[in-house]
């Protein structure tokens, strides 16, 4: 089985080019990318939350994964990445926030999600328990760069232990730590 063979969503080469020309580093990998259109796609009619837009590779492939009557939030802090997402996708099903994410999730009073992709600080480092508790029963929490990476800053694999020690610790969730792709963490909220 190859693993690497995997068909793009729509736009990801035209994002991926604009990405580099705007020297973005923090782009999520494909395999993340491919299970991320799976998981979405188990979610009929759902309403999802992507926590740190960038460029939209990620959004990319969350957005192939929905259906019609499906919806997404997708948030960064930076206007300069979220303008090249923007300029892909006008579904009117992908709203946009361009704000500090941990401050939009503790403000968050809406419905709850069935899935949260955590690809930003907020809902992974800070505000975690406030984040869990925005999806729904069987809902979907991702999580990736569990695995050094080559942008991390000094002494971050400190934060990526902790994490993981906190998430181990919890009775409200299912988790599977995967020693793949990125190092993802995939948990179902009990």
């Amino acid at each position: 089985m190859n693993d690497n063979n995997i068909v793009l969503p729509k736009f990801y080469s035209e994002i991926k080019k604009d990405s580099e020309a705007i020297s973005f580093s923090m782009p999520s990998d494909l395999q993340t990318g491919s299970l991320l259109r799976t998981l979405i796609t188990t979610k009929k009619d759902g309403h999802f939350l992507e926590l740190g837009t960038g460029t939209g590779l990620s959004l990319a492939w969350m957005i192939e994964g929905m259906n019609g009557n499906a919806n997404l939030i997708s948030i960064d802090n930076s206007s300069e990445y979220q303008s090249i997402a923007k300029k892909y996708f006008q579904e009117s099903n992908v709203s946009f926030v361009c704000e500090d994410a941990e401050q939009w999730i503790l403000n968050y009073k809406d419905s709850k999600f069935d899935l949260i992709f955590a690809d930003a600080w907020p809902g992974k480092y800070v505000v975690l328990e406030e984040t869990l508790n925005l999806l729904n029963s069987g809902g979907i929490y991702l999580i990736d760069d569990m695995l050094p990476q080559p942008n991390w800053p000094n002494d971050h694999d400190k934060n990526v232990d902790i994490l993981i020690q906190d998430l181990e610790k919890r009775k409200d969730i299912q988790l599977t730590k995967m020693n793949w792709s990125t190092g993802l963490i995939l948990i179902t909220k009990i």
